[in-house]
């Protein structure tokens, strides 16, 4: 296999485990599948998180070939410093579990939203219901396409998206899109999984201050490195 290839995959992989661990998405994952099936679940936030990764990797690959590499280049690495200063500051500046509250509240008030629909058990109802969804419910599941859409805006324009496109424009977009998707599907199985009870007991600190340091050494790396023409 191509070493830029091999350095692209491992890149990836361990900035989404990092970025994904403890992420509001990650916290939406482990909630939904406390109250719906986490087969439709992980299909519906793996398949966002997956559409997500390629087309970031998409964007980062587009933009040496629209803009001069060593443009590209200089920009990348002043994102991962930022990014990895952004995440030190945020491992002290946010409180443990607080983004898990704040995903648990955001879903409770959808779901008091939908609350005051009467249960009707007769057939011809449900299939008005049917009749009546929008025109991708009748071939997808609802808890499918909530967990989907939930994840797929939470993560745009998220801190770990950027960082793939920036990836994606300084390292072989192959290996990235690879690495993030096994990095994405090891997180959001692990949060389909282990539930509220594991999203407890990660310490977001921690997690945020590995990633901030994982983002500095790649910048780092980045300005030390040359410029392929």
């Amino acid at each position: 296999m191509d070493l830029s290839v091999v350095q692209g995959f491992t890149k990836s992989l361990a900035m989404t485990v990092l970025s994904e661990i403890g992420d509001k998405t990650f916290f939406a994952a482990a909630i939904l599948a406390m109250r719906y099936p986490r087969r439709l679940v992980l299909t519906g936030c793996l398949g966002a998180l997956i559409v997500m990764t390629i087309l970031s990797a998409v964007v980062g690959w587009a933009a040496p070939n629209l803009i001069p590499r060593k443009w590209t280049h200089h920009v990348t690495t002043v994102l991962f410093l930022v990014f990895g200063l952004w995440s030190i500051w945020d491992a002290f500046k946010e409180g443990e579990a607080e983004d898990l509250a704040e995903v648990e509240k955001e879903l409770n008030a959808g779901m008091k939203g939908h609350g005051g629909e009467s249960k009707e058990n007769n057939k011809d109802a449900d299939d008005l219901k049917k009749q009546r969804r929008p025109f991708l419910t009748q071939f997808f599941s609802p808890i499918l396409l909530k967990a989907f859409s939930i994840t797929f805006f939470g993560e745009w324009g998220d801190k770990s998206q950027l960082a793939t496109i920036g990836l994606a424009a300084d390292e072989n977009p192959l290996g990235v899109v690879l690495g993030g998707i096994l990095g994405q599907a090891l997180c959001t199985t692990a949060a389909v999984l282990g539930g509220k009870s594991l999203a407890t007991q990660i310490s977001e600190k921690i997690v945020a201050l590995s990633g901030g340091v994982l983002f500095i050494i790649f910048g780092i790396q980045s300005f030390l490195s040359t410029v392929e023409s």
